[in-house]
């Protein structure tokens, strides 16, 4: 399995929220090459704007395996997470985050600056599909204001 093909997963997920009017935004959780938690934007649905794609897929994941930790894992999102979940990145000790487009607006990159948020030990991989994933944010974006 490539990061291509989880990315992948991510954006049907993303797709999965845009559908129901909400930030396309989608995430996977993957260990050992298999998908074990997945999650898209809920905020709308939920009525909480901690309801994140990546904070959906990580509560599914500690729920499956049973475990706060998730060092083996790895956090396939669609967009450049918010400090939010950066935080709750670094809290689930995750091994590994891979993100598809940038977010200049809300990405964690906006106020942490130079400061690494996630765990110490975390592998970063961005720009994985980034076209694929601006396309859809530009795409329910454009609808709104349109």
């Amino acid at each position: 399995m490539t990061d291509d093909y989880f990315m992948m997963q991510a954006l049907k997920e993303a797709s999965q929220a845009l559908e129901e009017e909400e930030v396309p935004i989608g995430a996977v959780v993957v260990i050992n090459d298999r998908i074990i938690a997945r999650g898209h934007n809920m905020t709308e649905k939920l009525k909480d704007p901690t309801a994140h794609a990546e904070m959906i897929a990580l509560t599914s994941a500690f729920n499956a395996l049973g475990a706060k930790y998730l060092p083996e894992a790895s956090l396939y999102v669609t967009i450049e997470p918010c400090l939010m979940c950066a935080g709750a990145i670094y809290w689930s000790k995750l091994g590994r985050i891979v993100y598809g487009a940038d977010d200049d607006k809300n990405g964690y990159r906006r106020t942490s600056r130079e400061n690494w948020p996630f765990h110490p030990k975390a592998e970063l991989v961005k720009g994985i599909m980034a076209d694929e994933c601006a396309r859809l944010m530009k795409e329910f974006f454009d609808k709104r204001r349109g």
